[in-house]
């Protein structure tokens, strides 16, 4: 069991680890950006370190300030949340090489799992069904809009990289997909590093239904159910 634990996310989502963390025993370490100096989470944390500046690449990305907010507090794990490094694999790597533990999956796992169009590209291979769309990232807005009007409107534009609804845009009409593409590459290299994107065709009024599994590094491996997600 950790003693202390780096929260290196915000918000809710620091709020949800800080929670488990207390439930057991483990003191907390928040960091913050300076927008973020008042955020609620950081009122209950043991330790709360500035990561300095406001975008994401100066503070909750870079991982340099992250692995030193660590080695100041004395944090021996770091829980990533969601989103921001969550899925950086050399984030992992760094951090596992300074001493600390990622509280998350290895460095392998996430190489084969962050890109979520070669995750699609895979499985498609496989022979399991995926959302039509093209398995191709887009190179250029032109080239967007001649995969969107092949794919046919409603489309999503979608990150390659991240997760939690980041980078996606919803796309009705082919005047729309220039501005759509531009706000979602935008937030997709703000949130990820990257703004790799790809299309997939709107299924409209789908249900998101998840069975989530967790593993720890004993080997031990459970699932949590169905959980509609919708």
């Amino acid at each position: 069991m950790f003693e202390k634990v780096l929260i290196a996310n915000r918000g809710e989502i620091a709020l949800r680890v800080l929670r488990a963390c207390r439930e057991l025993g483990i003191k907390t370490v928040g960091v913050f950006s300076d927008a973020d100096a008042n955020l609620l989470h950081l009122r209950y944390v043991d330790q709360k370190v500035s990561l300095g500046g406001n975008l994401p690449q100066e503070t909750y990305l870079n991982v340099e300030k992250i692995i030193r907010a660590c080695e100041l507090t004395g944090a021996e794990a770091v829980h990533p949340g969601y989103g921001f490094l969550s899925e950086n694999a050399e984030f992992v790597e760094r951090l596992t090489e300074r001493g600390f533990t990622f509280i998350g999956p290895g460095a392998e796992t996430l190489r084969g799992m962050k890109d979520k169009l070669g995750v699609k590209k895979r499985l498609h291979e496989a022979g399991v069904p995926v959302v039509p769309g093209p398995l191709e990232a887009l190179r250029s807005l032109e080239e967007g809009r001649e995969m969107a009007h092949e794919l046919g409107y409603p489309l999503l534009i979608k990150a390659c990289l991240g997760g939690g609804g980041r980078g996606i845009r919803v796309v009705e009409r082919a005047e729309d997909f220039a501005d759509a593409f531009q706000s979602a590459e935008r937030e997709a290299r703000l949130a990820f590093g990257r703004g790799d994107l790809y299309l997939e065709k709107l299924i409209p009024r789908a249900r998101h239904v998840e069975v989530q599994v967790m593993g720890d590094s004993f080997g031990n491996v459970i699932h949590l159910g169905e959980r509609e997600c919708s």
